[in-house]
């Protein structure tokens, strides 16, 4: 089918299209009129996208998001918002929706949740283009009554923000309530583990018992070597007592000094008694007398040194003995000071590491219980919805233009359909393609006649 072909069909069936469409339009007009009027009331909400904290200032990442718009809107059209518009509108306790809704379920389901339906079906949201402004839409037979459904899910929406952002808070608050117990109670049982300690093992200042335990240590320690050194200096000189004359007490003692000063002169003058009176003179005899008795003095003298060396080392010997056992005593004593430093050490970092955390969970729980009991919210009220003047359904206008669009194509549809079931010659091509491509010899121009072969020219024609 050419173009030509179907121009000669809408020519010949114009009554056909043009009543299809007229049956179209009025039908449609019709039902325009008898349709009941829809109001719509529009209430405008802006949203602050800015993403900062009240509380604490920091940025909130989750509101610069692009799909926190989409969430918004979503949120609106929930049945939570819808439930909190019944709460704030006392819906259920109007017996005409009750009576209503018995009529299309006979009673059965939730009368709450027909109603939700029933509301989130009129509800038309839409957020604006290019900017944080979100619209709600509610249509309602009765224009004062859209307008409060409309600022009735406005507020709800505010409401439900509001709630869910407070809700988490409220419960984050509790379990931060409860954790700062059950820390408070750890931080006492740890600061009563210290005290204990610390009251049965006498500590006021660890650290600076330890330094004196240790500086008493390190006295202990240089007092041994001292000893040490002096009782083997004693054992050297009493191992040289066998030569005693040359000893170094003997040679600086003044009092042996002094008998031998003596003693040389004795043994002097008996060398002059010997030669002058000779061994028998009594005075010889009295010389060499006195001789003897100081030369046993001078070894008594030199026995007394010797003895006062032995005396000396065993003094030594069991000082060292003492110095050594309060060293290892002292020792002992200082080492056990550093276990109980350390332990103390242990407790108290279980105090302080208590401590911390609950620091941490108090703050934590001051700011929730804070965000808990906040009243304001990012959402608010840019447009309150009003009694709109005009009704926003039916349009006649544009069911019209959309009725004559349609009519037009079906009426198109129902003539070419025809044509298909009915075949017409309309014009010298059809007349070729029935006689096998015979060429036509002329045209009678006449433009009330349709020329319709008959069934024997038909069969005779469809036959060659």
């Amino acid at each position: 089918m050419n173009f030509e072909q179907f121009l000669l069909i809408l020519r010949a069936r114009l009554w056909l299209v043009f009543g299809v469409l007229v049956v179209v339009v009025a039908t449609t007009a019709t039902v325009s009129l008898l349709l009941p009027k829809q109001y719509a009331a529009t209430a405008s909400v802006v949203v602050d996208a800015k993403g900062i904290d009240m509380l604490s200032g920091m940025q909130m990442q989750a509101m610069l998001m692009p799909s926190y718009m989409a969430t918004q809107v979503d949120i609106i059209n929930s049945d939570r918002v819808a439930q909190r518009v019944i709460g704030l509108l006392k819906l259920n306790e109007v017996s005409q929706f009750r009576e209503q809704w018995r009529e299309e379920t006979q009673g059965r389901g939730s009368f709450d949740k027909w109603l939700i339906d029933m509301l989130i079906k009129r509800l038309d949201v839409k957020p604006s283009r290019e900017s944080n402004v979100i619209n709600i839409g509610f249509s309602w037979p009765d224009p004062r009554t859209a307008a409060q459904f409309a600022n009735a899910f406005a507020q709800a929406y505010i409401d439900t923000n509001l709630e869910l952002r407070v809700e988490p808070a409220r419960q984050y608050a509790t379990f931060f309530a409860e954790r700062t117990k059950v820390i408070r109670e750890e931080i006492e049982a740890a600061q009563r583990r210290l005290s204990d300690f610390q009251r049965e093992n006498g500590i006021t200042a660890a650290d600076e018992r330890l330094d004196i335990e240790t500086a008493r240590l390190n006295e202990l320690s240089s007092q041994l070597v001292a000893v040490q050194g002096a009782r083997v200096d004693s054992q050297s000189r009493q191992r040289q007592a066998a030569n005693r004359d040359t000893m170094p007490e003997v040679l600086q003692s003044s009092l042996i000094s002094g008998l031998k000063a003596e003693l040389a002169k004795l043994e002097a003058r008996r060398e002059e008694l010997t030669n002058r009176l000779g061994r028998n003179h009594p005075e010889y005899q009295r010389t060499e007398s006195e001789i003897g008795s100081l030369r046993d003095r001078i070894d008594q003298e030199t026995r007394k040194v010797v003895s006062s060396l032995g005396a000396n080392t065993q003094v030594n010997l069991q000082r060292e003995s003492e110095i050594r056992a309060s060293l290892d005593a002292q020792r002992e004593r200082v080492l056990q000071l550093k276990n109980q430093r350390d332990e103390l050490t242990v407790l108290q970092n279980d105090v302080a590491n208590a401590q911390r955390t609950y620091d941490a969970l108090s703050q934590r729980l001051t700011q929730t219980s804070l965000e808990s009991e906040i009243q304001q919210t990012n959402i608010s009220l840019l447009n309150a919805a009003t009694e709109p003047l005009r009704h926003a359904s039916p349009k006649l206008l544009l069911n019209l233009v959309v009725a004559i669009f349609l009519g037009t194509l079906l009426g198109v549809g129902t003539a070419l359909m025809l044509e298909l079931l009915d075949k017409r010659i309309r014009g010298t091509q059809d007349l070729q393609i029935v006689l096998g491509g015979i060429p036509v010899l002329g045209v009678i121009q006449d433009a009330g006649a349709v020329f319709r072969p008959r069934r024997g020219l038909r069969r005779l024609l469809g036959a060659r």
